[in-house]
């Protein structure tokens, strides 16, 4: 008996993605929530914290290509249980810390594990929609990375106001184990899904240009990825992108606790609300793509760096906040940066879907992911070492820069334009603008 379709099953699939960056950010952000508490239980100095973050950053950098290795070759299903299965074991394993290179170790841990997020996102995206549809797609997808960092501040504090820092990391960490059951059970790819309508399936396959809808191209090698210049037109501004995001994952609570003096509730109540600001830049960011076509005619990869543009612009805001004086204009400062930092971010995410090809985006996205988390966790050795000397402020200087510069390199290195044999997936008659395209 034939099973009934289900309408729109590409946005259920992506709501199910989503779900498991929810999972994937409440375990990675638990630390930076609990780090007040955990710098004064287990006597550690802003340095030492560093090292736990960075050992966090380090190991997800590097396990990031491996992470694209093994979804391209076993599949987005079984390896994504896999990771995701490993990193909730991973976060629960931190309640056994009783020092810091112990907090270090379960922290290096997680970071293997869970830097398969984004490499079977994309590669997930890149199976499901035409690429007039990934942006926002993607999107979606990132808006569960701000959920999770949001529902940390209040659940960590309670689990740790209402027991102890330990039970914390087993709610954060356990959570995952649910998501993992239910990934199993509900994704397939669009080839062998029960429930996706042969209309559905023509729609998708017919926005999609010759590499994405090919799955069985043969799958690259690093190096050939590396030697590619639209590469390192992603892999470089997500270098200089990457530190934005980290440090205000991990230092904002400990900067309002030190600097600006909040105390664990009030960090509870207003540590999440720049995640909820990165949210709308997911979304905005996702839907700005189409409208820079629409708007000014252009194709579908000049949206995407219009995007890097408008985001990079808009870090101007926590790059202001050594001038104010109040702990909550400092938080809305970082409201503005967590915003378009999630604006950039979403765009270059899309930029792999759109240039590479499905037996190699988990690949390109995973290598040009640890090129971003190399650049994290060097920008946070900086923190740890700095921010009792000269402070946070001209490190929040440094992120806006970093983001200028990573557009422009954007500019620089990915055509306009796709420039091998397959065609441009840039505009579905939907989008297309009635005036030739200017870029």
């Amino acid at each position: 008996m034939q099973r009934k379709t289900i309408k729109g099953l590409r946005w259920w699939i992506i709501g199910l993605i989503m779900i498991g960056t929810v999972f994937n950010y409440l375990a990675r952000s638990s630390l930076s929530v609990a780090a007040p508490t955990l710098t004064e239980t287990l006597h550690m100095s802003t340095q030492q914290y560093a090292y736990v973050v960075t050992a966090f950053q380090a190991c997800y950098a590097l396990s990031q290509p491996i992470a694209g290795f093994v979804l391209d070759s076993v599949g987005v299903k079984i390896g994504f249980a896999i990771f995701a299965f490993a990193w909730a074991i991973a976060n629960m394993l931190h309640g056994l810390a009783s020092s810091w290179p112990a907090l270090a170790f379960f922290r290096g841990l997680l970071g293997v594990s869970e830097a398969a997020i984004f490499p079977a996102g994309m590669k997930a995206i890149s199976q499901w929609f035409p690429a007039k549809e990934r942006s926002v797609a993607t999107g979606w997808l990132n808006t569960g990375t701000s959920i999770g960092a949001m529902i940390a501040p209040p659940l960590v504090v309670w689990c740790i106001l209402k027991y102890n820092w330990q039970f914390a990391f087993v709610v954060t960490g356990g959570a995952a184990l649910i998501w993992v059951a239910l990934w199993l059970v509900l994704f397939r790819s669009p080839a062998e899904h029960p429930r996706l309508s042969q209309d559905e399936a023509e729609y998708i396959r017919a926005g999609q240009d010759v590499a994405q809808q090919s799955t069985a191209g043969k799958r690259p090698s690093w190096k050939e990825v590396l030697k590619q210049r639209r590469f390192w037109g992603i892999g470089i501004p997500r270098m200089l992108a990457e530190p934005a995001w980290q440090t205000f994952g991990a230092w904002i609570p400990l900067y309002m606790f030190t600097v600006r003096h909040m105390n664990l509730k009030e960090i509870a109540l207003f540590a999440w609300m720049p995640f909820l600001a990165a949210d709308l830049g997911c979304l905005v960011g996702g839907y700005l793509a189409p409208l820079f076509i629409r708007w000014f005619g252009c194709s579908l990869i000049t949206s995407r760096k219009l995007v890097i543009t408008t985001g990079a612009v808009l870090m101007i805001g926590p790059a202001c906040v050594g001038l104010v004086a109040s702990p909550y204009a400092a938080i809305a400062l970082f409201c503005v940066g967590t915003f378009a930092h999630q604006t950039i971010s979403g765009a270059l995410f899309t930029l792999a879907s759109d240039v590479f090809g499905q037996h190699e985006v988990a690949t390109a996205t995973g290598l040009s992911g640890m090129f971003g988390y190399l650049g994290a966790t060097v920008f946070s050795l900086i923190v740890g070492a700095m921010a009792s000397t000269i402070g946070y402020n001209p490190l929040f200087v440094c992120l806006m820069l970093f983001d200028v510069i990573g557009a422009v390199v954007a500019w620089r290195l990915i055509s306009n334009q796709r420039k091998d044999n397959e065609r441009d997936p840039a505009v579905d008659p939907a989008l297309r603008p009635s005036h030739p395209a200017k870029a």
